[in-house]
């Protein structure tokens, strides 16, 4: 019987395990999520499980190991989601169960708006958006996508934010 990946928050120290999960993500896979080549995981990773006010949370393979990573980071009245979601995990539902996730914490630490970054053209998050029960706005500037939902509408709707 194979178990579904459980959801578990995360800081600092889990850094090591963090890490990892970057380096087993192909270049692609990093791409999409900073939008730039990116040095050595062990460089950034830290200050991201660092940032001040910021909810991170894992996904837990079978075997206890990382296979995606969500970040929820604060700024003033809106947060950002993040996800990174280890190629061999990508199109199972593991990066919108993340989201979810987030959108819970996001209406439990008072955020009105969570909003995420991508790029132009990518056809997963696209899909994933679009099959999103509740209103998602979208701009695009330069190749990037900025898309927001209202956490308002989140916690509206019972199917997106399950408690």
């Amino acid at each position: 019987m194979r178990r579904e990946p459980w959801i578990i928050p995360i800081g600092p120290g889990q850094l090591a395990r963090t890490v990892a999960l970057h380096r087993r993500c192909s270049p692609q896979t990093l791409w999409s999520r900073y939008h730039r080549a990116m040095a050595d995981p062990g460089t950034y990773v830290p200050a991201l499980l660092s940032r001040p006010g910021s909810v991170h949370l894992a996904a837990l393979g079978a075997t206890g190991r990382i296979v995606a990573v969500g970040h929820l980071m604060p700024r003033h009245t809106a947060a950002e989601a993040a996800l990174l979601v280890e190629d061999s995990w990508q199109g199972r539902g593991l990066g919108t169960r993340l989201l979810q996730h987030l959108g819970e914490h996001a209406r439990a630490g008072g955020w009105t708006t969570l909003y995420g970054l991508f790029l132009a053209g990518d056809e997963r998050i696209d899909a994933m958006l679009r099959h999103a029960p509740v209103p998602v706005q979208r701009r695009e500037e330069g190749g990037a996508v900025t898309a927001w939902v209202s956490v308002h509408d989140l916690v509206a709707h019972p199917s997106v934010l399950r408690r």
